[in-house]
């Protein structure tokens, strides 16, 4: 089997288009639809659906395209850790940080261990709303990632980090009745406007639920991504919204909004790190990985942290 026609394969489907993929390649098209012929005669199933709008994967051609991304990966590895030799660890590893969650904060702290005691990895972090890290992770395209939830999930190993509880985020000029503790309950917040992530995301998987579970309905005006239009509506008195302390304290804006904890329910969220379960572990993946776990660790035990649990 040549790695090259595997190569190519994996990019007429990320491409979704032959001529696309022979383009980037630099590839005559006829050559490279050869090279796919060759390989549905070497598999004896058929892997593309051609249309006049491009091509699609069969449920053989998503099944190779997932091998060939491991292999391809795998070859890359030997490539780079043969090519050093015996010495420090060398690499890359790729680690996808969930936005909204511990993980996005963890960052900055994780980048900083890495070059100061691992300078020969380069660490490659991804923060992505559109990506499932999960099938990610499970292709070989990323080495682990930090991620709402505990799983399972087949092909995908969890490992607990927190929990971590949610906390309202809104305009200061907003006044709500508080317990003792400063706490404010859910049902006084249902006519608020609030500014959430949308339906595929964790958090507002939780939030729903939340006000499900007491029979309310929230009074959701929009659903936003990035995070700096976020603390830019909040401040500017639009809106308000439901975070998990780690995201809400980045984003807080003084004298323009205030953080308050939730009651009634609590809402809470794992956080867990994922790495692939038939995918091998290199060294440099190893080392990142335990480095992680350590900041995570050392977050959820810090009272710096509210609401945040060593799981």
């Amino acid at each position: 089997m040549d790695i090259r026609r595997l190569q190519a394969f994996v990019k007429i489907i990320d491409l979704g288009s032959i001529s696309r993929a022979a383009d980037l390649l630099n590839i005559a098209q006829p050559a490279l639809s050869q090279q796919l012929a060759a390989l549905e005669s070497a598999f004896k199933q058929k892997l593309v659906i051609r249309s006049k709008s491009g091509v699609t994967p069969t449920t053989a051609g998503l099944e190779l395209y997932r091998h060939a991304q491991i292999l391809i990966k795998q070859l890359d590895r030997a490539m780079v850790e043969i090519g050093a030799g015996v010495g420090p660890l060398v690499g890359k590893v790729s680690v996808g940080l969930s936005p909204y969650s511990a993980g996005s904060t963890l960052s900055v702290d994780l980048l900083q261990r890495v070059r100061s005691r691992l300078p020969g990895i380069t660490l490659h972090l991804t923060e992505s709303f559109d990506d499932i890290y999960s099938e990610l992770i499970m292709t070989g395209r990323l080495d682990m990632a930090v991620i709402h939830g505990a799983g399972p999930i087949k092909g995908v190993i969890f490992t607990p980090l927190m929990k971590e509880d949610f906390f309202l985020l809104a305009p200061i000029s907003l006044e709500f009745p508080q317990d003792s503790a400063g706490a404010v309950q859910l049902a006084d917040i249902v006519d608020i406007p609030l500014l959430v992530p949308p339906k595929h995301n964790f958090v507002r998987h939780r939030i729903d639920m939340a006000f499900l579970r007491k029979q309310l309905k929230p009074n959701i005006v929009a659903e936003i991504e990035a995070l700096l239009t976020l603390q830019e509506s909040i401040a500017e008195g639009i809106g308000s919204t439901i975070l998990p302390w780690s995201v809400a304290s980045r984003i807080v804006v003084p004298d323009k909004s205030r953080i308050y904890p939730l009651r009634n329910p609590v809402i809470q969220e794992d956080v867990s790190l994922c790495i692939p379960e038939t995918v091998p572990e290199t060294e440099a993946s190893v080392a990142v990985r335990e480095h992680l776990i350590d900041l995570a660790r050392a977050m959820a035990t810090s009272r710096n942290w509210p609401g945040t649990q060593a799981s």
